[in-house]
């Protein structure tokens, strides 16, 4: 039994969705006030908790995420302000993928570079391997996501569970807010050292039939990710400040 289901409230969803924020705060995933996490709320059909449009990743807390519906619009009862154009590519893919109970979006340095690259992730770690055949692509079409792009986009995640946005950023979905966050600190990793090492003309890239055993056997047939690196990112969390959860 994963976290989120473990503990099926909003309350505790709030919480991990907090954390998530404030550990990609502190890993510098963060773009000043843009890019979002998002998630369902239990119990709620097609309404989903977001950040607050204006307020930085290292601020999030519990209480401030807002809540909205799948349009992107901020429900009854509450203050503060949401980028409805902002969760246009959440909306997309929540409503295409019931599965994917978290949606991660982010504008991260490594992760832009790769997907401004003509091959994409290429097989140079283990990081990587993990991806091939895993591995969705989306070409830039402008800032605004409208209908026609948002389908197009949801066909090119497919059921993969990552995708890179070509000359814009990551996106990661997972059953879970746990599973969402690992899947993309892998990427975002393989991304990182992808740049790395085309510094370096000499790459030792393994033989095809290495790459796929080891992209199968990093798969695992599915199996939900997360679970055991979820309770330690979150004594980390506990360690440097526990106000995420206020």
């Amino acid at each position: 039994m994963s976290l989120d289901q473990a503990f099926n409230s909003e309350q505790i969803v709030r919480t991990h969705l907090a954390a998530c924020y404030r550990l990609c705060a502190l890993n510098q995933w963060d773009d000043l006030i843009y890019t979002h996490i998002s998630a369902t709320i239990p119990g709620e059909p097609d309404h989903y908790l977001i950040n607050p449009f204006g307020m930085q990743f290292d601020e999030i807390t519990a209480s401030s995420l807002l809540k909205v519906n799948v349009q992107g619009e901020l429900l009854p009862g509450q203050s503060g302000m949401v980028n409805p154009t902002g969760f246009a590519i959440h909306g997309a893919i929540h409503r295409a993928r019931p599965d994917a109970h978290c949606v991660m979006h982010l504008h991260n340095t490594a992760g832009i570079a790769v997907s401004a690259q003509r091959d994409g992730l290429l097989p140079l770690s283990q990081h990587a391997m993990r991806f091939m055949g895993h591995l969705g692509y989306h070409d830039y079409e402008g800032l605004a996501l409208t209908k026609s792009e948002g389908a197009r986009l949801v066909s090119n995640l497919g059921s993969h569970p990552a995708m890179l946005l070509r000359n814009h950023g990551t996106l990661t979905v997972g059953r879970t807010i746990a599973e969402a966050y690992v899947v993309m600190a892998t990427l975002i990793k393989a991304c990182e050292i992808q740049v790395a090492a085309l510094s370096s003309p000499n790459l030792i890239t393994p033989e095809p039939a290495i790459i796929t055993k080891a992209a199968a056997d990093l798969h695992d047939a599915g199996a939900e990710e997360g679970i055991l690196e979820w309770s330690a990112l979150l004594r980390k969390l506990d360690r440097i400040n526990p106000n995420y959860k206020t």
